[in-house]
């Protein structure tokens, strides 16, 4: 797939919209065929979507310390989309939620794509949840720091410290098995790539643990799209060429289209945002590990609520 289809549908689906027309440019090289009046591509007119679909976003840590293509997932969001209503939902799954999954038996839901890649993910989604995925979007650490730099950066509000002494230190390092220290103090901040990284990958020194990481991938999904509504065309050629292969998915060049159509429908108050806190969840201590132990009696009829 196009490297710069493939920014076009790291803003639309993580974002939930906010670029519009200026994508259209984008295409000239995805389709490669120009028109020689006004510089934008020829392309055949396509229906914007009219049924919810539901997409799985996943980041994983594919630092040093892992095999190329054995990699867990840090973060899973599942994302239902509504045309129609023009309503969307982001389901943050716990990395350390104690599941079945499908053809390799209990364990973290985070395994499942170490041991089965993107499909193996996306069984483990599907049969716990009792939720159909429709596609995927996959990306690694290296990827978001490049796509948040190449936004000049982020607006975050701080709402809780970040304090973290075993943040690990395993990019752009022949060490990936070392740490380092990471302050983030409450208040309104603009983050570069490297540090909008750490505020959403660490995982040490809140009281909420995983729940809290949830929340900050969450907003910073959302602090993304705010960003990238304010790109114009001449900005698109150096973003398509940022990833080097650091985001992969399953939609092809039609449907990234079809979605483009729609992305300026969605706002910030059409975005629902789930976290799965207590009484979703409990901590466990399974096989010699700590896990999350799903409820699954209140969970999926909270899913089927926003996923039906």
């Amino acid at each position: 797939m196009p490297r710069a289809l493939i920014v076009a549908l790291g803003f639309i689906l993580a974002g939930l919209g906010g670029l519009g027309a200026y994508f259209l440019p984008v295409f000239q090289t995805a389709a490669n065929s120009t028109s020689a009046s006004d510089g934008l591509p020829n392309l055949n007119p396509i229906s914007a979507p009219t049924q919810p679909f539901t997409v799985l976003l996943l980041g994983s840590d594919d630092d040093a310390k892992f095999v190329p293509e054995r990699l867990n997932t840090q973060s899973m969001i599942l994302v239902r989309v509504d045309p129609n209503t023009k309503q969307a939902t982001m389901l943050s799954i716990p990395r350390d939620l104690w599941v079945q999954i499908p053809n390799q038996g209990w364990g973290k839901i985070s395994w499942a794509y170490q041991e089965g890649g993107t499909q193996g993910a996306i069984a483990a989604v599907e049969s716990n949840f009792q939720v159909h995925v429709d596609d995927y979007v996959w990306i690694g650490l290296n990827g978001l720091v490049r796509l948040v730099d190449k936004l000049g950066g982020v607006n975050l509000q701080v709402t809780n410290p970040v304090m973290d002494n075993y943040y690990p230190a395993d990019l752009n390092t022949t060490d990936p098995y070392g740490y380092y220290r990471v302050a983030v103090l409450p208040g309104a901040t603009h983050m570069d790539g490297v540090h909008a990284l750490q505020y959403v990958r660490s995982r040490h020194g809140d009281a909420r643990g995983d729940f809290a990481r949830s929340e900050r991938q969450q907003q910073l999904l959302l602090s993304i799209k705010a960003e990238a509504a304010h790109l114009n065309a001449a900005d698109l050629p150096s973003l398509a060429g940022a990833f080097n292969g650091e985001i992969k998915t399953s939609i092809g060049l039609d449907k990234a289209r079809a979605l483009i159509s729609i992305a300026n429908d969605f706002s910030g108050p059409s975005v629902h945002r789930i976290v799965l806190v207590p009484p979703y969840t409990s901590d466990g201590w399974v096989a010699g590990q700590s896990v999350l132990l799903p409820d699954w009696n209140q969970i999926r009829p909270l899913v089927h609520k926003s996923f039906s």
